[in-house]
């Protein structure tokens, strides 16, 4: 293989591909980056065997070959150059020799045919959705995934698709976190999609794998993100990058039961607001239970933060938000507060309640219309203080 391409479009691809790279294997070449010579252009691609990415990038190719390149040292090498533009990659006897205009090295590799083959999907694109509303969507979610592994499909994001929406939620048993993407903000493949829903319309993803994707999804990313879903695996496809991953076998919990239909209490105020309050009172919280407490006081029309601690001492913010129902009084956990309100996008935050016993459900607001959006909903169980 001998080609010449950027130094930039060499450093995106590899980036793209890096984590994916197993940390500890046994298998030495699960631990580099295949570098191959494609239709034109070259394609790097790494694989932990549960997901696999490739990043296909333009370069002039003088010879075609393929080869495996250690990728934390083929990483730091290429991160660490100076600004170059063009950069010469050729394989000599097992290794890559890099030549810049200021620049030598020699890497070396191990041969491409142990590599395990990465999965193509068979059949076209299910669906079609723009880059920055499906980051927004996992953004949205990612931190109410469960941590712990003992119940395997709480790991993963949980997705349901329908004619009328798409929807993406999360769970740890503490908090749940759902968006919905309406069919207006996709585009179908009808026929596919379809046949698709009427056998099987609810999938749960790994989280490391939307981890990945939502890291490789820049904020430049003006495309739409094709997704493809067969065989027990999920394939989606951007510029040149293709993300393919295995799903989690299970069924998910129906989360939708313990979402309230009504609510006797609503406060809307600014997001930073209330951020800061929590904030605030979690510096005076209890280091095991990190409890704060929420008490709107409807008959004075004021909302505090509350917390106390023996040992550090006490805390009270008035919030400064619009009241609407009875007076609660609700206990929290100051990190699973915290982190719904962090995901709210919009200026304007809507917290809605019940009781101090019941789910309470954290909104964004319409900077516009100043309605509650239905977009998304972060739940947050109450502590049964």
């Amino acid at each position: 293989m001998k080609i010449i391409c950027t130094q930039e479009n060499l450093k995106k691809a590899i980036f793209n591909c890096e984590r994916v790279v197993a940390k500890k294997n046994t298998l030495p070449i699960l631990n580099n980056i295949l570098f191959e010579t494609d239709n034109g252009g070259l394609r790097l691609s790494a694989t932990n065997l549960e997901i696999g990415v490739s990043s296909k990038i333009g370069a002039k190719i003088e010879k075609e070959g393929k080869i495996t390149i250690p990728a934390k040292v083929i990483s730091n090498f290429i991160n660490n150059l100076l600004s170059e533009d063009n950069i010469s990659l050729e394989v000599v006897d097992n290794k890559l020799k890099i030549k810049s205009s200021k620049n030598k090295a020699i890497i070396m590799g191990i041969p491409a045919d142990d590599f395990p083959l990465i999965p193509i999907k068979k059949n076209d694109h299910l669906l079609e959705i723009s880059a920055d509303k499906l980051k927004k969507a996992l953004s949205s979610v990612l931190s109410a995934v469960a941590l712990n592994e003992s119940r395997q499909e709480l790991t993963g994001i949980n997705f349901i698709f329908n004619e009328e929406e798409i929807s993406l939620a999360a769970t740890d048993s503490f908090r749940l976190a759902e968006f919905k993407i309406k069919a207006t903000e996709f585009t179908l493949n009808n026929e596919i999609y379809n046949n698709f829903i009427k056998e099987n319309n609810n999938i749960i993803v790994p989280s490391n794998t939307i981890i990945e994707l939502n890291r490789i999804i820049s904020n430049d990313f003006n495309e739409k993100i094709k997704i493809t879903i067969e065989e027990s695996q999920i394939f989606f496809e951007i510029d040149g990058i293709k993300i393919v991953s295995r799903l989690i076998d299970g069924k998910y919990p129906d989360y939708k039961q313990i979402i309230p239909k009504e609510y006797k209490t609503k406060i809307i105020g600014d997001k930073s607001i209330i951020q800061n309050a929590i904030k605030l009172s979690s510096i005076f919280s209890s280091n095991n239970s990190s409890e704060i407490t929420l008490k709107i006081d409807q008959e004075n029309k004021k909302i505090f933060m509350l917390s106390a601690n023996s040992e550090t001492g006490e805390n009270s913010t008035e919030v400064n938000f619009e009241i609407t129902g009875v007076s609660q009084e609700i206990v929290f956990n100051s990190k699973y507060l915290l982190d719904g309100v962090n995901i709210i996008s919009s200026s304007k935050i809507a917290i809605l309640s019940n009781t101090e016993l019941t789910p309470v459900a954290i909104k964004e607001v319409n900077e516009k219309t100043n309605e509650i959006s239905e977009e998304l909903i972060y739940i947050v169980m109450p502590v049964k203080n």
